[in-house]
């Protein structure tokens, strides 16, 4: 019970790595202490230890889901604990399947175990948990260093590979303490390379200026989300859009939040073209995130420009029971307890195009859609700047804004482009291409925060690879010291 009391303590712990703490060092800490714990454990100990550690880990890193569905959403407080509860225990299964397989397949001790081994099986599970059955990406190790020189790395491998760096850096604190003479030496010096390397790659520019700076204005509304879809209300926050709006005028470019108007595109022509006109006059262009829904009656969320034409982009990563309700049509009232205005949104095509206007090529997130960063890559062959829109004001006053905006910092230094983040009641933000925060407006106040962004050109290994280069990698690790252990016959716990 204490391994298991200190696996659920250090899965804790690593939520403080993560914004808006940044203790940093923890996400090498409490690895290194998952992995300790895991040594000389059978596999069904360390299953259970996998297993605490992420239920640690994830009901620390997302409480606030209980916010969204019980505070905001209205469900019964039964139903909120149960809802949460399925899904951090749903989580924490990939940390009871890591465990269990390291102790049945991996070399039973030794530095190929720790600083090899291990952290590529972690890394591995990491980014399985990234996407399958849709995925839960949020919390991956890698986020928790983007005011850090181990960001250095992301241009080339993306934030699994800073996930990579931190693993193999938590195997070498472990060898450093429990292996041979000649392994800590090792160990040391790989301590030395997973902080040296990415330091030096932080000297290199992956991208290069194409054009002047462009302004930028970001229209937050602050809307209370338990007043969006009041028919009382609707007329005041459409009163906030046009009046913020109007003192963004001149500005190149304004840029609205997610589902920033409380109905769908089609039923607001007449405002949209006042505001369109409005702007015209002036010189800028509208990029907005709304609702919208196309003849044959389905609904999407996506992000409108208005400028020289008017384009659109659908989101592509809906977010399960609240965006779309992937269950029979029998049980979907029951579990509609989020009150989204529509029932089901449509899934974006796969090949929408970036959005052009204003001088910006930009490659567009709603949301969701920026936890998953090899996404849309292809874009960038013509994008020179990356805008997210967003509404996290379903989380109330969380962390969940704060994580929220490292995962698009750490956007913006994967592809070495400027971010426009446009949200609801914070946190609004222009990032810079190394992923610190250039411009941010007060949260939870209707304002509108200026700035300007320069457009940039040039893919960094990353946008051209995506995340295959850093998987294929583990994978090709992790096939090699499974043939190693086999091969030398030191795989351990085969009969228990």
């Amino acid at each position: 019970m204490v391994r298991l009391a200190l696996a659920a303590a250090a899965g804790a712990a690593l939520t403080a790595a993560f914004a808006p703490l940044n203790l940093w060092l923890l996400a090498l800490l409490s690895p290194a202490l998952l992995i300790a714990l895991w040594q000389d454990a059978p596999p069904r100990h360390a299953a259970a230890l996998g297993f605490w550690f992420n239920l640690g880990t994830f009901t620390a890193g997302t409480y606030w889901l209980y916010i969204s569905i019980h505070q905001i959403g209205g469900a019964p407080l039964w139903i909120a604990f149960l809802a949460m509860g399925a899904v951090v225990c749903a989580l924490s299964l990939y940390g009871a399947f890591l465990g269990w397989a390291v102790a049945r397949w991996l070399p039973a001790s030794g530095g190929v175990r720790w600083m090899v081994g291990l952290p590529a099986a972690w890394l591995l599970v990491e980014w399985f948990r990234g996407w399958f059955l849709t995925g839960f990406p949020w919390l991956s190790l890698g986020y928790s260093q983007t005011g850090t020189w181990l960001a250095g790395i992301a241009p080339v491998l993306g934030v699994y590979g800073v996930s990579a760096l931190l693993l193999v850096g938590a195997g070498a604190l472990v060898t450093v303490v429990a292996g041979s003479r000649r392994e800590r030496l090792l160990a040391l010096g790989v301590l030395v390379l997973t902080w040296g390397v990415p330091a030096a790659l932080q000297g290199i520019a992956w991208t290069r200026p194409s054009g002047p700076p462009i302004s930028v204005a970001i229209v937050q509304g602050a809307i209370p989300q338990d007043e969006k879809w009041q028919d009382a209300h609707r007329n005041a926050q459409m009163d906030t859009y046009r009046d913020l709006t109007r003192q963004a005028l001149g500005t190149r470019v304004i840029f609205w939040p997610e589902a920033a108007l409380p109905d769908v595109a089609q039923h607001l022509g007449d405002y949209l073209l006042e505001r369109y006109h409005e702007a015209h006059a002036q010189h800028s262009d509208l990029v907005a995130g709304m609702l919208r829904q196309v003849h044959d009656g389905d609904f999407y969320n996506s992000i409108m420009t208005m400028g020289e034409s008017v384009d659109w982009y659908d989101k592509m990563h809906l977010v399960p029971f609240t965006e779309v309700i992937p269950v029979p049509n029998f049980a979907r009232k029951w579990l509609e307890f989020m009150h989204l205005p529509y029932e089901d949104f449509q899934y974006g095509a796969s090949n929408q195009q970036p959005l052009a206007v204003g001088g910006l090529v930009l490659l567009p997130a709603i949301c969701y859609d920026d936890a998953y960063g090899s996404a849309n890559l292809q874009m960038l062959r013509t994008a020179n700047a990356l805008v997210t829109v967003t509404n996290d004001a379903w989380f109330g006053h969380s962390t969940a804004r704060y994580q929220h905006l490292q995962i698009a910092q750490m956007r913006a230094i994967e592809t070495g482009r400027y971010l426009i983040r446009a949200a609801n009641d914070g946190i609004s933000a222009i990032i810079g291409p190394d992923g610190r925060v250039q411009a941010m407006a007060p949260g939870y106040v209707p304002t509108v925060l200026r700035g300007a962004v320069v457009p940039r050109v040039g893919r960094p290994p990353y946008a051209r690879f995506g995340n295959w280069l850093i998987i294929s990698l583990a994978a090709t690790t992790l096939a090699a010291v499974l043939v190693r252990s086999s091969v030398r016959g030191d795989r351990r716990n085969l009969g228990r």
